[in-house]
């Protein structure tokens, strides 16, 4: 018999990876995907562990697809992913409904446990991530013209804010050949946009080199046959050196797009949180950006232990004068053991919301300065989707997917398919999303 699998992907795209792994094994054994739960026989839920949100919509997602097994066809919920990794002994006892837990890295015995919660000879749980990197084709859960590739498994940073390290290991890089054979199958069968991705993407092979290899990677995949835009996720400060920024800026189909997760500006509070790079570091990347033309995107903590009034200032005065085209703001959330979560001077939750609302206030008005100055640019623009109201959604090169906003355009009679390039003018811009003229 053929049974069917229906899977739900919560947190990370690092963690969208992992889940089409599995569902790519699975379709290897014979199984049928199917995006209804409904008409699942098999439902997987790959869980976020990163904060305290997370584990919520993780738990709440997981009793939703349980309640298929009485509404619908299942007969065995698998969970998998970090919330299954870090609690394997806490979720086997608290919910029964669970029939198979795996972890972050054990998806090569995902059909073998699957069988046997099938024939109720056992309940697996299997969460002891031996730290390994496998290779497996995938089934792409993206829409078909946009792909993320992992190239680098765990993390190495230790942040005293985070709990990834505990939970996927230490860093290691993804062989150099499957990366670039992987995106030439991927590009071969119509995917033009390819999203490197990583905790750490610029920490790519500092195991067996002084700096990151990250550019020359780059490179290479750029050269392949039918990628039209590549582009990089995650970029630490510290790596992302003038290699990796011309390489940023002069490949023709290497999306002009810096991502750096700076977190704060603050050099004590750097130090606190344990991030690699200095505030030098940081003032040199955002240089050498700006520098190039690069569109420029973080994401920082409000109302990490410890920071006072004016260290947050100062981090308002920096996001102020940077700029940054895109920017992602969270309150700290105290993580289960991480150092941070058991730092003095813990900052009260009002005082944190009242800060993060400080912050996006601001970026608010320099996001819609920075969309207004594209007024009258003509973009190449990846067509993603229709509003249902006439207006053909896309992204240009500076948008990634996700995060970031939108392109509404309007097409006249055209109809363009997603997955199509159209140059497009810019007419208008608000503070997320921009709207044009299809050419």
């Amino acid at each position: 018999m053929a049974y069917t699998v229906g899977a739900v992907s919560l947190g990370c795209n690092k963690n969208r990876v992992d889940t089409e792994t599995a569902l790519g094994l699975l379709k290897e054994k014979g199984y049928r995907i199917t995006g209804d739960p409904a008409e699942a026989d098999i439902l997987l839920v790959n869980t976020c562990g990163f904060i305290d949100p997370a584990k919520e919509e993780s738990i709440n997602t997981i009793l939703e697809m349980a309640e298929y097994k009485q509404t619908g066809r299942c007969r065995v919920l698998v969970v998998t992913g970090c919330l299954s990794q870090r609690y394997s002994g806490d979720l086997m006892k608290e919910l029964p409904e669970i029939d198979v837990l795996l972890g972050v890295n054990q998806y090569e015995q995902l059909p073998a446990a699957i069988e046997e919660a099938l024939k109720k000879q056992n309940r697996p749980c299997l969460c002891a991530d031996d730290h390994g990197y496998y290779e497996h084709d995938r089934v792409l859960t993206t829409p078909s013209y946009s792909a993320y590739m992992r190239i680098g498994e765990g993390c190495s940073n230790r942040c005293t804010f985070c709990a990834i390290p505990m939970i996927r290991g230490p860093y290691r890089s993804r062989n150099e050949e499957a990366i670039l054979r992987e995106i030439a199958s991927l590009a071969a069968g119509g995917v033009r946009e390819h999203i490197l991705v990583a905790q750490d993407t610029t920490r790519y092979g500092t195991e067996d080199h002084p700096h990151t290899t990250l550019p020359d990677l780059m490179r290479k995949a750029a050269a392949i046959d039918g990628v039209d835009w590549l582009r990089v996720l995650y970029c630490y400060p510290d790596e992302t050196n003038d290699a990796l920024l011309d390489v940023l800026a002069e490949a023709d189909n290497v999306c002009p797009y810096l991502d750096i997760p700076i977190q704060h500006i603050n050099a004590d509070l750097l130090r606190r949180m344990h991030r690699r790079g200095t505030r030098e570091d940081i003032l040199r990347c955002v240089r050498g950006a700006r520098e190039r033309g690069l569109t420029l995107r973080t994401s920082l903590i409000v109302g990490f232990p410890g920071e006072t009034e004016d260290q947050f200032k100062e981090l308002l005065d920096f996001v102020e004068e940077t700029e940054f085209d895109r920017l992602g703001a969270f309150a700290y959330s105290p993580e289960e053991g991480t150092p941070a979560a058991k730092m003095p001077d813990q900052i009260p939750e009002e005082i944190k919301q009242e800060r993060l609302d400080r912050l996006m206030t601001l970026q608010q008005k320099i996001s819609l300065k920075r969309n207004r100055a594209r007024i009258g640019d003509i973009e190449q623009v990846l067509v993603t989707d229709t509003d249902g109201r006439g207006n053909v959604l896309g992204r240009s090169s500076r948008e990634a997917p996700e995060t970031d906003g939108e392109i509404y355009i309007s097409c006249g009679n055209a109809r363009p398919e997603p997955g199509q390039f159209i140059p497009v003018r810019i007419d208008s811009a608000e503070e997320y999303d921009l709207r044009g003229t299809m050419l």
